[in-house]
């Protein structure tokens, strides 16, 4: 069994006080990122169809609402020939011949600062050289928080250029032949005793699509010379 401590143990026992929360701080980041960007994206698009797009509708409708011995009659006839024909080409050509050249530049800092009352382990720097640099430290720890610092305390510079570029080059050619023929009746009775509803919707069609020699043709040359 251990022996309890002594008043006089007690007393020689030492403390130190936490801060008030409103300065108390775990983490305190500083971040300084200065960056230098050159963006190109040429883009040469090309885009080429033929279409044949039949869509003959009919509809009809009939209702007898609460009309006790009413008759209603709905009667929707189609009667049709569709005759669809495509001949020729889709020719979409993007032909595409960029030349980019870029230098980064200096950019502007931007400074982000989070956290309590804690000290910050440095300012940032100027933008670095074009193959990009940066720096950073970290401090902190009991004693820096129990100082009224923060337990963590990071400071990050980043530098960086950047080249970016995305010649685009694309086409699309397309031949189509669409029909749609819709024919509809409706007929109704609500709560109407001894009434006849009746809806007929006969339909007709004779639909003849045809593609003639047709091309399609989609051509998309890209040449670009990019210096970064």
């Amino acid at each position: 069994m251990t022996d309890a401590l002594t008043p006089e143990e007690i007393n020689a026992e030492s403390a130190t006080s936490l801060p008030n929360k409103e300065v108390l701080s775990l983490l305190d980041i500083n971040a300084n990122v200065d960056l230098g960007l050159d963006l190109a994206a040429p883009v040469d698009l090309a885009a080429a169809a033929n279409l044949n797009v039949a869509a003959p509708i009919e509809a009809a409708a009939s209702a007898n609402v609460l009309s006790p011995g009413a008759e209603a009659l709905g009667l929707a006839e189609q009667h049709g020939s569709i005759d669809q024909g495509i001949s020729g080409s889709a020719d979409a050509t993007a032909p595409q011949h960029a030349g980019v050249t870029q230098g980064a530049t200096s950019g502007t800092g931007t400074t982000a600062d989070t956290g309590g009352a804690g000290t910050s382990a440095g300012s940032g720097s100027t933008l670095g050289d074009a193959t990009g640099g940066g720096s950073s430290s970290t401090t902190g720890g009991v004693d820096s928080l129990l100082n009224g610092g923060s337990l963590l305390d990071a400071n990050v510079n980043v530098h960086a250029n950047a080249d970016v570029a995305a010649p685009i080059d694309g086409a699309v050619a397309a031949n189509a032949n669409v029909a749609a023929p819709v024919d509809a009746a409706v007929a109704a009775n609500v709560g109407s005793p001894d009434a006849v509803a009746e809806a007929v919707a006969p339909q007709e069609l004779a639909i003849t699509q045809h593609l003639d020699g047709v091309q399609a043709n989609a051509t998309a040359d890209q040449t670009a010379n990019v210096n970064q």
